[in-house]
């Protein structure tokens, strides 16, 4: 591993963050295409 000094706990945090913040907006995305499906889905049920 890279030997990081003093600065091991400000970057490994900065990539915590940066990876958590990643998966959230991945989570995200993947709710809401989801959701999207299904009230498409809903409106072409309705229209025949």
């Amino acid at each position: 591993m890279i030997d990081l000094g003093r600065h091991a706990v400000p970057v490994l945090a900065a990539w915590g963050i940066s990876l958590a913040l990643l998966l959230a907006l991945v989570i995200q995305t993947w709710i809401a295409g989801a959701r999207a499906r299904r009230q498409l889905d809903a409106v072409e049920r309705r229209r025949g």
